[in-house]
C-alpha cells in the first residue's frame, strides 16, 4: 500500500503541511542530518531513517553509561557521597 493511500485511509489526518514541519523540526535537532530540500520524498526516508538510527544510539549509549554507573557503584562504599551521586544520577 502506498504511502498515500495509507494517509488517506488511515483515521489520523495529517497534512502535508505537518509532515515537512515535522522533518524540518528533526532536521534542526539532529546533528546528522543534512539540510537539503531535494527529492522530497526520498529526504523524508531518508530524514527518517537517520532520525530512528539516531535514536537506536543514543538508547545504547545509556545502556552503557548505566552499565558504566552501575559497575561503580558495586566498587565504592555504599554511604559514601559519590555513592550518593551516581544514586541521583541514576533516579
Amino acid at each position: 500500500m502506498s504511502s498515500r493511500r495509507w494517509r488517506e485511509s488511515s483515521s489520523i489526518n495529517i497534512s502535508e503541511e505537518q509532515i515537512t514541519q515535522l522533518l524540518s523540526t528533526l532536521r534542526q535537532l539532529l546533528p546528522e542530518i543534512p539540510h537539503s530540500h531535494s527529492h522530497k520524498a526520498s529526504s523524508a526516508a531518508k530524514v527518517l531513517k537517520q532520525t530512528c538510527n539516531y535514536i537506536k544510539t543514543l538508547h545504547r549509549e545509556v545502556d552503557d553509561l548505566s552499565d558504566r554507573l552501575s559497575q561503580l557503584l558495586a566498587t565504592i562504599d555504599a554511604d559514601s557521597a559519590e555513592a550518593a551521586i551516581i544514586r541521583s544520577l541514576l533516579t
